[in-house]
């Protein structure tokens, strides 16, 4: 479904992502973990299309998308939500979920895909008239992978879902996760803390200063004190 192929990326003049290399396969959850500063945000947003590499490519659904506008690869199939939610703050709930049909106009009907946003997350019922500003930060962050969800996305990249939310509303999110994994959707999850990756995901990379330093199951990873180290999993 998704494979990054040897990843160069640079940001002016700074090298941030070097020969990085992943796959994601239908239905599955995969995580990008590593600490702040690895290069998890710069792998997501090149895989949809706000840098473009020096080398390496990005395919998805077997079509090369390392080259295409933001746009083009969200109407190929898949969906953002990005660390800082990225909501709209002066449309509703109910807008900025809405909005997502008109991004990509084809797929199932509208009414379908709103619908599926709220069944996974039902807390964004009662708020589908309040504004940006007027939701806390958990409720933030439902909106925005709701909303990536109504787009009807084959995959879906999550960047930090976890990130700053109190851990009352942290199983909240986890349960919405799991829920979109089962009608289907693919999971590409981006996570700076090791204790956040969800127990149904399938398979976990690790990245440090750019490059990927270990691939394979997270109970493989929980087993190498190395790696654990550099990603803060001991104490």
């Amino acid at each position: 479904m998704l494979a990054v192929a040897d990843l160069d990326v640079f940001i002016q003049e700074s090298h941030i992502l070097r020969r990085v290399s992943l796959e994601v396969r239908a239905r599955e959850v995969v995580c990008l973990v590593g600490r702040n500063g690895a290069g998890k945000t710069t792998t997501l947003r090149t895989i949809m299309g706000y840098h473009r590499p020096r080398g390496g490519g990005v395919r998805f659904n077997d079509v090369p998308i390392h080259e295409r506008r933001t746009h083009e690869i969200a109407r190929l199939g898949l969906g953002f939500a990005p660390e800082e939610s990225g909501i709209f703050p002066d449309l509703t709930v109910a807008e900025n979920i809405e909005i997502s049909t008109w991004t990509r106009p084809g797929g199932r009907p509208a009414a379908e895909r709103l619908a599926a946003a709220y069944e996974v997350f039902p807390a964004l019922r009662k708020y589908v008239a309040r504004k940006g500003p007027e939701l806390s930060g958990g409720e933030r962050k439902m909106l925005s992978i709701a909303r990536a969800l109504a787009l009807d996305p084959d995959m879906l990249l999550l960047d930090e879902p976890f990130e700053g939310l109190s851990p009352a509303i942290i199983p909240t999110v986890a349960a919405g996760l799991a829920e979109i994994t089962q009608r289907g959707h693919a999971i590409l999850m981006a996570e700076s803390n090791i204790h956040h990756v969800p127990e149904f995901a399938t398979r976990l990379y690790v990245i440090e200063r750019g490059e990927i330093i270990f691939a394979g199951r997270p109970d493989d990873v929980r087993k190498d004190p190395a790696v654990l180290r550099v990603i803060g999993g001991t104490t």
